[in-house]
């Protein structure tokens, strides 16, 4: 019968804990046991060991689906050997090392590092008509490129670069501490492995140079502000690697009569009492064009009409919203006299027609 403990008592974890939460308590565990905080400590040791062995089968998926299910014997009948060595541990679970002491614990790297080009972020203002409708843009950015002189080894043409004498082409330095051997990045190349004796005069050795492009951006329909666009390959070029992206940050201008509510498109509109009062059929400015909109009797002042299909359309590729129009009612100023004594008989038989009503209620109340 197997006397290893549970793995997740091991690691302090609920059995239905996320890889984030197994992480963390692990990253504890290991500061808490390391060697080099607990040096000839055997019992610090072996708990170092059972907790790089608990992580190692949690936060691999298959594995622990085998541990749920058939436990530390369904491990050994799978091939799982168990807790290993301090080199294997710090070799599976170095970036882990790494956020603790700074260094790559007993990991070494090829003297050529490879490394993908930066991203880049450019800001792209767009006007209302062309965020709802989509358009192309052409922008002016600044990036770096490989230089086409040395074509990216730094050199001055016909030279080439020396191997590194302090790490002999490593690119690491390495030292001995405590139980397992510390590499950090060689000081004299940089972790390159390689020195330049004759840099490039165009780039200065830096295998790069900044250069000024034009990168047409398609914007697609219904973009708002706050929407990201990503150009693959865009970015900077690489040291040996792929291209970084370029990452298009889209802002939207407003516009003087529409407001936006995701793909919905607000406006108002102003009538008079009289339109509000007998009805009218008025033109309203849409995003295509003018339409005729029906105003009912008796419309009131806040009111809202619907234009189906009249709004953004959707950024997914199907479907536009709706215009929402928002009545406003003008009051008249500087009135003839004629209008005002029209005004005045209106006010008065309004008033005749609400005294008429009251007395109507109160009859009704006194005959019960």
């Amino acid at each position: 019968m197997s006397t290893k403990r549970d793995y997740y008592e091991v690691l302090g974890v609920h059995r239905d804990a996320s890889s984030s939460e197994l992480k963390k308590n692990y990253r504890k565990l290991a500061i808490q046991f390391h060697p080099d905080k607990n040096p000839g400590d055997k019992e610090a040791e072996e708990k170092f060991k059972e907790a790089a062995e608990a992580y190692e089968v949690l936060s691999d998926q298959k594995k622990r689906q085998i541990y749920d299910q058939y436990g530390h014997q369904g491990l050994e009948g799978a091939g799982f050997s168990g807790a290993r060595g301090f080199e294997d541990i710090f070799s599976s679970f170095g970036d882990i090392f790494e956020d603790f002491f700074g260094f790559s614990s007993g990991r070494r790297h090829s003297g050529s590092r490879v490394r993908r080009g930066a991203d880049l972020r450019y800001d792209l203002n767009l006007e209302f008509m062309e965020a709802a409708f989509g358009t192309e843009k052409k922008i002016e950015l600044e990036k770096a490129e490989t230089c086409p002189t040395c074509n990216g080894n730094g050199c001055e043409p016909g030279t080439q670069p020396e191997v590194c004498q302090y790490c002999g082409g490593s690119g690491q330095a390495t030292r001995t501490q405590g139980f397992f051997t510390v590499s950090t990045t060689c000081p004299s190349c940089n972790g390159r492995g390689k020195k330049i004796t004759s840099p490039c005069s165009e780039c200065k050795g830096a295998g790069q140079v900044l250069i000024n492009k034009t990168v047409a951006v398609k914007i697609p329909a219904g973009v708002d502000s706050g929407s990201r666009l990503r150009l693959t390959g865009e970015g900077e070029t690489g040291m040996g690697g792929p291209p970084g992206d370029l990452y298009v940050f889209i802002g939207v201008k407003p516009h003087k009569v529409f407001a936006r509510n995701n793909t919905d498109v607000i406006s108002s509109i102003q009538i008079s009492f009289i339109q509000a009062a007998l009805g009218d059929e008025i033109k309203v400015q849409t995003l295509e064009g003018e339409e005729t909109l029906r105003i009912p009797k008796g419309t009131q002042y806040g009111e809202t009409f619907r234009l189906e299909g009249k709004g953004i359309p959707s950024l997914r590729g199907y479907g536009r919203g709706d215009q929402i129009i928002q009545v406003q009612i003008l009051t008249p100023t500087n009135l003839n006299k004629k209008q005002a004594t029209l005004l005045k008989d209106f006010s008065k038989l309004e008033s005749d027609k609400l005294t008429n009503k009251l007395k109507n209620i109160l009859k009704g109340h006194a005959a019960n």
